[in-house]
């Protein structure tokens, strides 16, 4: 959706109503892909700043357009969704990128999204593990 968004520069809300339009029924993740969308059009400029800070040498026009969304996603999840592990933020970027970007893609989304995790002062640490699971 996201994708949609900007190639076609179409608002949210007409991308979200097409995407869903096209999958009839529950589909699981729906409410939380809705919230993203309109999330990461929201904070856009401001998720471009940290990327564009994070992603030394690398200009965020020149990027992928899999890459660019992708960080933002990952971005978006570090910066307002500390109910989310940084490290399962960063792990569900890699995979997507890995599976929608470039050979890579994934290298590359792992080292910016890593670097606005620090900047940003998530830790990409793994919780330790409850000793009674």
């Amino acid at each position: 959706m996201l994708f949609s968004v900007e190639a076609a520069d179409v608002a949210p809300e007409r991308v979200i109503y097409d995407f869903w339009r096209e999958f009839p029924g529950e589909v699981e993740g729906h409410e939380y892909a809705d919230v993203l969308v309109h999330g990461v059009t929201r904070e856009r400029e401001r998720l471009d700043v940290a990327i564009s800070k994070a992603s030394q040498h690398w200009r965020l026009d020149r990027m992928t357009r899999v890459d660019r969304n992708v960080l933002r996603i990952g971005t978006w999840e570090l910066l307002y969704r500390m109910d989310v592990p940084a490290p399962v933020i960063l792990d569900e970027a890699v995979e997507l990128a890995k599976r929608f970007g470039t050979e890579d893609s994934g290298a590359f989304v792992n080292g910016v999204l890593n670097r606005v995790s620090q900047d940003s002062g998530r830790s990409t640490e793994s919780p330790p593990s409850d000793p009674e699971t």
